[in-house]
């Protein structure tokens, strides 16, 4: 497991709870704000993802 595969499931983590609590108190810019972060950490992920398979 590598640095981006971390942070990018932390972003996706964070970003579900930000898009949660938007949801919760009907505040629509922290909701954006935590679908970004999600689509974020889930392409940094992938990076992680990538560069995991070409190191084997």
């Amino acid at each position: 497991m590598n640095k981006d595969q971390v942070e990018g499931r932390a972003k996706e983590a964070m970003g579900n709870v930000k898009d949660a609590a938007g949801d919760a108190t009907d505040n629509r810019k922290l909701q954006a704000e935590g679908k970004a972060d999600q689509v974020e950490g889930k392409v940094q992920k992938t990076v992680g993802d990538v560069k995991e398979d070409i190191k084997h």
